[in-house]
């Protein structure tokens, strides 16, 4: 079985393996490949420099690979499947992991929400000139979210290392296939939202680097400059925002900049979360197909 390296981020790889079978299998299955490399492209092609846009472009990948899945648990043969193995461990682990999915997708959902809300309240202290100090207000709620995402990191890397039922090999090659597919898909899916979180956590500062350094550099330079290897959307902003705070904002080039920043990333987040919850309500939907199935 082919395999091929995928990275979500720089320092985090996962294998997206295609799925191999005779070729009287359904054609689903190679469209199922396709998108999962498409998704492998997408990621490859921001691995060193991600942003925000291209987060958009992963979670639309992701939407096409779950309509593949879609049409995959319509078909006949699939059904029948679940109804003959409908008392597999399998099974259950299958509905457990897409649990653990749309846990993953809501506190995702909640960070860059709660991430908008913010830089709403910020965009509105910088509009009104009021006192700098309500931006450490800022701080104090990215400390918050950033707890949150640890703790759903942590989740799901318990939920890695959960151990899985060997397919018996004397399974139809069909049945290997939807098994396959359906572990494949909880796994690109989990990683994809580690990846975000990731981000929004700005893992990408190097460890050795300290914040409030950056923040010194930046308010002794002439302008703003920043590290684009090192350093994302939300460092950038949290630093920007550090080097205002205690000020009485009379640089007002460098306030207008940062306005700018913020609504560029505003407008950016505003996306993802329709993108989010579209995903969310397809994976409600997907988990709806397997319960009905399984009723049957």
């Amino acid at each position: 079985m082919a395999s091929s390296p995928m990275r979500l981020r720089s320092k985090t790889r996962y294998h997206a393996r295609s799925i191999s079978f005779p070729c009287r299998s359904h054609p689903l299955i190679s469209q199922f490949n396709d998108c999962l490399l498409r998704l492998e492209l997408d990621s490859e092609a921001t691995s060193y420099s991600p942003n925000l846009p291209s987060i958009s472009n992963k979670l639309s990948s992701l939407e096409n690979l779950y309509d593949c899945v879609d049409e995959l648990l319509h078909l006949p043969h699939t059904r029948q499947v679940f109804s003959r193995e409908s008392h597999e461990k399998w099974v259950d682990q299958t509905l457990e992991g897409h649990l653990r999915l749309l846990d993953a997708c809501n506190t995702t959902k909640q960070v860059f929400s709660q991430t908008k809300e913010d830089l709403q309240e910020i965009l509105s202290v910088l509009r009104r000139r009021r006192e700098a100090d309500d931006l450490y207000s800022y701080s104090s709620s990215r400390t918050k979210a950033k707890k949150m995402i640890h703790k759903s990191l942590k989740q799901m890397n318990c939920s890695r290392h959960i151990k899985r039922t060997v397919v018996e090999s004397e399974k139809d090659h069909e049945t290997i296939a939807i098994i396959s597919i359906l572990r494949e898909v909880e796994s690109v899916t989990l990683n994809l939202f580690e990846s975000f979180l990731s981000y929004v956590a700005g893992t990408n500062v190097q460890s050795g680097q300290s914040r409030w350094s950056l923040v010194s550099r930046l308010m002794h330079s002439k302008r703003v400059l920043y590290d684009e290897k090192n350093l994302n959307e939300f460092d950038k902003v949290d630093a920007s925002l550090m080097s205002l705070a205690g000020t009485k904002f009379t640089n007002m080039e460098r306030v207008e900049n940062v306005q700018n920043e913020l609504r560029e990333m505003e407008s950016s987040i505003q996306i993802l979360e329709e993108g989010l919850e579209c995903l969310f309500k397809r994976l409600i939907k997907t988990r709806v197909s397997l319960l009905n199935m399984l009723s049957h």
